[in-house]
């Protein structure tokens, strides 16, 4: 009975949740909020005011999700047609004011969000999309369906992503970008259009990365956007790099980009700023 009365503590007798919903006793649900069926939400998970999680969802531990968030609610596809899908949102992830992540659309399929993210207040996250770890995302800004959004991504606020773009690891994203084109990783992309500005060279000090580490990715970055070459005829130049694990993501990035960009998998990558530049 003890157990029970400290459950219900931590659930504010305005609050919603559904019988089948599987909460962990530590999980504190706020004021008018809903927790649906099928809901599964792991220890020391907070739901606040008003929030509304749908299900199946499963959301893992120490998650913080702020007033008025709406999660696991179906796809906006017009291709949905009911069923099963998921959304799936690992550990210590904060949520913030009326954020707002779909289930995906095809049966068996999720939305996944991983660990350690930041969703600031009013980004929506559409069906099948996928958000690794230690991502930022920045206020008012929406994500298409199918957007992939590698470790560590900083995306500025208030600006659109197309839907099937992928987003490159420790890449920024300039606030107010339309972002419809693949953005490499470790660089930083800004404008109307958006286009390649330069190295990240903040984030990959931040990430750890040495500085002969940082000057070989320098020197591909130069060979990439400034040799006068297509990124495709630039990116073989980069077999004579050092076996850096970085460069080596960055030239299968940008070759997957642009080989899924024939069978419309992929969007192609942004071109850099030079005007000799081209993205393919």
């Amino acid at each position: 009975m003890a157990g029970v009365a400290m459950l219900m503590t931590r659930i504010h007798p305005t609050a919603v949740v559904h019988p089948s919903a599987e909460l962990d006793p530590t999980v504190q649900i706020g004021p008018y909020a809903i927790i649906g069926e099928n809901v599964k939400i792991g220890a020391g998970t907070t739901v606040g005011a008003h929030a509304i999680i749908e299900g199946p969802t499963i959301i893992g531990v120490g998650n913080q999700i702020f007033p008025g968030a709406a999660i696991g609610l179906e796809s906006q596809d017009l291709k949905y047609k009911g069923g099963e899908t998921w959304v799936k949102i690992g550990n210590y992830n904060r949520i913030r004011e009326y954020v707002t992540i779909n289930r995906a659309t095809g049966i068996g399929e999720a939305t996944i969000i991983g660990n350690h993210n930041l969703l600031m207040a009013y980004v929506h996250v559409a069906h099948n999309c996928t958000i690794e770890d230690n991502v930022k995302i920045a206020n008012a800004t929406s994500l298409a369906g199918d957007v992939y959004v590698e470790s560590e991504a900083v995306i500025s606020g208030v600006l659109g992503i197309h839907q099937f773009v992928r987003v490159g690891r420790l890449s920024m994203i300039g606030g107010m970008t339309r972002i419809q084109r693949d953005v490499p990783p470790y660089t930083i992309v800004e404008g109307t259009p958006a286009r390649v500005r330069s190295l990240n060279f903040v984030g990959l000090d931040r990430a750890g990365a040495t500085p002969e580490e940082i000057a070989i990715l320098k020197k591909a970055f130069r060979t990439i956007y400034y040799s006068h070459k297509t990124i495709a005829q630039a990116l073989d130049d980069l077999d004579l790099f050092p076996n850096y694990e970085s460069v080596q993501h960055l030239q299968r990035f940008l070759r997957l980009s642009i080989e899924g960009k024939k069978d419309n998998k992929r969007r192609g990558p942004i071109p850099g700023k030079s005007v000799d530049n081209k993205g393919d």
